[in-house]
């Protein structure tokens, strides 16, 4: 059986049977508030393939037959119910393999967002000096880490790229990829971000993984990018300067953090942390101090 606790909540899988249990920090006993195998929790979800509207017409997914989607209520349930993170985290859906079920140990999936905070300007693209960066999220991880465990949580090192960061200037997509350890944790994780910028905004396509599943991962993103567009209206070159609002940051920050700087956020974010094989969102969260100075300096 594979039993993952987090924050007073127990997420246990077996092929037998699929129980979710959440109590509260003090209670003595609890009883399941809901049992299912796991052929039913499987059964249950509604996985689309092809090409997806994703809600709000924001953007069209253009899926092979080797990917299929979930839509947010779903995904929520596969992230919540199947690999123990907290509730509550808001998404567009998810993107899975089509070879594996999400329950199995080596299932992966891509979570979807979208970050209305204007239109990224991609002007600093050729500018953007990653090893200076890399080295400041790795010396500011490190000396978070205090702070961290102050707060309950788990000291998480930046290892370093897992895969460089490159940016399409035709397409405006932005991707790159980290590899992270966290204290506690059986093996390394690993953070494949994807940025697809628009007219408002950033798409945000967040593979969760282990770092043993990279090759995987790397081999299978560009099949994720590709299928990845903004609908009519909403593409890079729709935005319109007397209308649109421009994001504060570029490229640069983007990839140290880009939306999160909203310090308001960092509480959602750290919420979510997970200490096991599953990771949301996790090169983050350890990025906060950096990206503070980073705007302090601009």
């Amino acid at each position: 059986m594979i039993k993952k606790i987090l924050l007073g909540c127990i997420a246990a899988i077996s092929m037998q049977t699929f129980t979710s249990i959440c109590f509260a920090e003090d209670a003595q006993t609890t009883e399941p508030e809901k049992e299912m195998t796991a052929e039913q929790f499987l059964a249950s979800l509604h996985f689309q393939q092809g090409n997806i509207t994703l809600p709000g017409d924001i953007a069209t997914l253009k899926l092979p037959a080797s990917f299929r989607y979930l839509p947010p209520a779903d995904a929520e349930r596969v992230l919540v119910d199947a690999w123990g993170n907290p509730p509550g985290y808001e998404s567009l859906g998810m993107i899975l393999p089509a070879d594996r079920s999400p329950l199995d140990e080596n299932g992966w999936g891509v979570i979807i967002t979208y970050d209305e905070d204007g239109h990224v300007k991609d002007d600093d693209a050729l500018s953007i000096k990653y090893d200076e960066i890399l080295a400041d999220m790795k010396k500011q991880s490190e000396e978070n880490n205090e702070e961290r465990k102050k707060d309950g949580y788990p000291a998480m090192t930046l290892i370093g790229w897992a895969e460089p960061p490159h940016y399409d200037s035709s397409t405006h997509k932005f991707y790159w990829a980290k590899e992270l350890a966290v204290e506690g944790a059986d093996a390394n994780t690993l953070n494949y971000n994807i940025r697809v910028l628009g007219r408002k905004g950033v798409l945000v396509l967040n593979a969760i993984a282990g770092m043993n599943q990279v090759s995987e991962i790397r081999e299978q993103m560009p099949t994720v990018v590709a299928a990845t567009e903004f609908t009519n209206g909403n593409r890079y070159a729709d935005f319109d300067s007397n209308t649109d609002k421009v994001a504060e940051y570029g490229l640069a920050a983007l990839l140290a953090g880009g939306v999160a700087a909203k310090m308001g956020l960092f509480g959602k974010l750290f919420a979510m942390l997970l200490v096991f094989k599953k990771f949301i969102i996790v090169g983050v969260l350890a990025l906060g101090s950096f990206i503070t100075k980073f705007f302090k300096k601009k």
